[in-house]
């Protein structure tokens, strides 16, 4: 499948910023699954300073903003071939290591309620154990957009019992370790039929399988992702692959316009 995507983002401030800095994971790589036919990143009111692909492999970009700007916007846009392979992402590659994605992180820490909800899936074939976990929670976490924020942790969405799908994924990130499964937070894009414009971009998660390399879960839909996903950034949790977040000095307020299309 051709997927065509355009995802901006401006910031518009009340009064100038003195200083601000940026990151910025809004490049997709090749992959088993994806082949990026063309894509640009375009930038207004800031500066790039350097660019990097970080240790999880993800390109990233650091913008710096400072003087008179009140407004920055910074848009990404190309075209993706997919295809459907199941999921399945193949072996593990990249600086990282793999035991970095065994331990908890701050966002994925398992309390006694993911615990419960691991345990189920102690035992049985590792993948079938795993598309197990995926529906489990879905189950126990409807799909609510507001209900949660970008700090809510896994334990507490569950326990909420709704979230969106940063939640799904870092509930399942939780319960996987959990299981001694090595899994990574995934960002990246969903085209939906009949909603090509979107307000916010996706996420999903993967886990290690012996024998398969990492295999990817998407909660928030139950299916493993398809030829309809382009994946963007990967980490231990959203921290490590949210598309933009940054720091800045002043007393401006803040006001964020996001605008995404994902078609065929």
């Amino acid at each position: 499948m051709r997927l065509k995507i355009s995802h901006r983002t401006e910031y518009l401030y009340d009064a100038p910023v003195p200083y601000a800095l940026q990151r910025i994971r809004l490049v997709p790589q090749d992959g088993r699954s994806q082949r990026i036919l063309n894509w640009g990143l375009s930038v207004e009111g800031a500066t790039e300073e350097v660019r990097f692909t970080d240790h999880f492999g993800n390109d990233t970009r650091l913008l710096s903003i400072g003087g008179e700007a009140a407004a920055i916007a910074i848009t990404a846009s190309g075209e993706v071939e997919t295809s459907d392979a199941a999921g399945v992402i193949g072996p593990h590659r990249g600086f990282a290591p793999l035991w970095l994605f065994l331990p908890q992180t701050q966002r994925t820490t398992a309390g006694d309620g993911i615990a419960g909800v691991a345990a189920a899936f102690g035992a049985g074939r590792d993948i079938d154990r795993l598309h197990g976990l995926m529906h489990a929670i879905r189950d126990k976490v409807a799909y609510e957009v507001g209900a949660t924020d970008v700090a809510t942790t896994a334990e507490e969405a569950l326990a909420r019992g709704s979230g969106v799908c940063q939640d799904h994924a870092h509930v399942f990130l939780a319960a996987a370790r959990r299981l001694g499964f090595p899994a990574r937070y995934v960002s990246g894009y969903l085209m939906v039929e009949g909603q090509a414009c979107q307000a916010a971009s996706h996420a999903w998660a993967e886990a290690h399988v012996d024998g398969l390399g990492w295999v990817g879960f998407d909660v928030a839909n139950a299916i493993s992702p398809d030829d309809r996903y382009v994946k963007i950034a990967v980490g231990r949790d959203y921290g490590d692959a949210m598309p933009v977040s940054g720091v800045r000095l002043g007393t401006a307020n803040e006001r964020l316009a996001v605008d995404i299309t994902v078609e065929q």
